[in-house]
């Protein structure tokens, strides 16, 4: 039985990865910040683990609750999306919020969990974004969740060095009918979560450190 977790699980995307792999019969480790959240992982068949990525104190404790644990798949899918566009400076607390959770987060997940990962021999997947694509831009909306998100991508291609055993990669879900996506996006959670999963079983030494979309499409320039 593989053991997943999933970091940032109260909700559409991170709560759909839960469905779905407690339904496929893994044993899912997943992360929430309130108690309504985590009964509800609870209810939907996972070890709930109450951690708030925004919170260093709180996302320092990961090691502990997850020591001798050997993660298959490990998904970051904890995120904030500010408002706003490059005609105004974002405020501290939007640019704060978006870096905390989006970048610090990971960046304190990683030495905690990519061991794990590598004790298995097995992936770690970090939600970006196709608005993190530095090439290609087509607007400033969102500015500041679009620089946290080509931050978190080097994040990953930078630590990718440091754990060969385990294969980090920075995926997009593509545009999700979510609170942050809105109600015009072309997909639902089920289609992303159900194609992401794909590419994750399905990625290769060579996709070490890269950035690809939710079915396996490579971005190549980021």
């Amino acid at each position: 039985m593989p053991t997943i977790l999933v970091i940032g699980a109260s909700r559409g995307i991170g709560f759909e990865f839960v469905r779905q792999y407690v339904a496929d019969g893994a044993r899912v480790i997943a992360t929430a910040r309130t108690d309504a959240a985590l009964e509800q992982l609870r209810a939907a068949g996972a070890e709930p683990l109450r951690v708030d990525v925004a919170d260093p104190a709180s996302i320092s404790a990961l090691a502990w609750q997850l020591d001798g644990e050997k993660i298959d798949v490990a998904l970051y899918v904890a995120g904030a999306f500010p408002e706003g566009d490059a005609r105004q400076p974002p405020t501290k607390d939007a640019f704060d919020q978006a870096m905390h959770t989006n970048v610090l987060g990971a960046m304190q997940a990683i030495p905690q969990v990519a061991p794990l990962v590598e004790a298995a021999r097995g992936r770690f997947a970090f939600i970006s974004s196709r608005m993190a694509r530095i090439d290609g831009v087509e607007s400033s909306r969102g500015w500041t969740y679009r620089v946290s998100k080509a931050a978190l991508n080097m994040a990953v291609a930078s630590a990718q060095l440091d754990y060969p055993d385990a294969l980090l990669v920075a995926l997009s879900p593509g545009w999700v009918r979510t609170a942050m996506g809105g109600d015009a996006a072309p997909l639902t959670a089920e289609q992303s979560v159900t194609a992401m999963r794909r590419t994750i079983a399905a990625l290769t030494p060579s996709q070490r450190g890269t950035f690809v979309d939710y079915d396996g499409t490579p971005f190549g320039t980021w």
